[in-house]
């Protein structure tokens, strides 16, 4: 899905009247403007030239130092730096802190902006619209397929992904491109939190994160205890219609259900299962929830009316449409969309 890197346009019988001293004088003049990062895209698609050209570049690098140019990976983790074991296991060395960030998922944006280092983030995806400022910086694509020239020619210290994006590809990439990566992985509503804090740690503002994750720990603490003695109440949660995908409990979804004193009656499964008309009918949700859009798609409420409507959910007008941009992006409004839940769930709560 990524963009392919840039190829180098030339009648083969150029290479015929090719002057390898004069060219290499040339080349060397060009490779010395390149912005530090982005000469190593280029030296990976040069290496489809053919012999002519791959002697001239073989000169290049002598003369250059290599193609990540003299000492890049030095500069960039000349000052201090941090080894740090990402969402995902990995260990990863980081700058101290780190200047010049690129997001690419919306949760991780919020989380930046909100750990107060929205002014070091130098790049975004599409999606990436809250808060208001960060629709300022430069864009580098969406979040399935960011463009990985623009991310390079941004100069980044540090990029951030998440494993909901599936960037596998693109983090060996840039790995390979000696530009640090670290990976978020925030399935459930403690991950959510742990990625908060990590963030917090790797940015340099540890004592912020923590923070957050006190204040969204304790908002979290007033919907529990505001619920606690009620009734758990049937709850199904749609993601999508055509077919019908729910949560499962391995899912952050699937907490904020029962801690807003709900029973998801899809908790038996795992992920984000499919479910029949015939099962969900079955099993009765007393509450249905779903969010406007789920990524490109548009969840209808007429479509889960007219195929749920036997439900007691629908008898009983408890369809409850949730804010997507709260309940989607695992960040700091998850509290919002947790106060939501509840108010749907249990509207009679204090």
């Amino acid at each position: 899905m990524q963009m392919p890197p840039p190829t180098v346009n030339r009648r083969p019988d150029s290479l015929s009247r090719f002057s390898p001293p004069l060219s290499i004088w040339r080349v060397g003049r060009a490779w010395s403007s390149v912005p530090e990062g982005l000469s190593k895209v280029v030296c990976l698609t040069l290496i489809r030239l053919p012999l002519m050209a791959l002697i001239a570049l073989i000169a290049l690098i002598t003369l250059t130092g290599g193609c990540s140019g003299p000492g890049s990976r030095d500069k960039q983790l000349s000052g201090p730096s941090q080894t740090i074991t990402d969402g995902m296991g990995r260990k990863v060395t980081l700058p101290t802190p780190p200047q010049r960030i690129v997001s690419l998922a919306p949760n991780i944006t919020e989380i930046l902006f909100a750990l107060g280092v929205g002014e070091k983030v130098v790049g975004v995806t599409s999606y990436c619209d809250y808060p208001a400022e960060a629709t300022t910086r430069e864009k580098v694509g969406d979040t399935i397929s960011p463009n990985l020239e623009r991310i390079v020619a941004l100069r980044p210290d540090l990029v951030i992904v998440s494993t909901a994006s599936q960037l596998e590809s693109l983090t060996q990439r840039l790995t390979a491109l000696s530009i640090p990566v670290f990976v978020c992985h925030s399935r459930t509503i403690q991950e959510i939190l742990d990625s908060v804090r990590q963030l917090g740690e790797v940015t340099g503002r540890s004592e912020a994160g923590a923070a957050l994750v006190a204040e969204m720990r304790e908002r979290m603490g007033r919907v529990e205890a505001r619920v606690a003695r009620l009734p758990r109440i049937r709850v199904l949660y749609v993601l999508q219609t055509q077919p019908l995908i729910s949560v499962g409990r391995d899912t952050y979804l699937n907490d904020l259900i029962r801690l807003a004193g709900g029973e998801s009656i899809t908790a038996s499964e795992v992920g984000y299962p499919q479910f029949s008309r015939e099962t969900v009918l079955a099993r009765a949700p007393e509450v249905i929830l779903f969010p406007a859009s789920h990524g490109n798609d548009q969840v209808e409420a007429t479509a889960i009316r007219q195929s749920l409507a036997t439900t007691p959910a629908i008898r009983t007008n408890r369809l409850v449409r949730i804010d997507p941009d709260w309940a989607n992006r695992p960040g700091p409004r998850i509290v919002e969309a947790l106060e939501q839940f509840a108010q749907a769930i249990h509207p009679e709560s204090p």
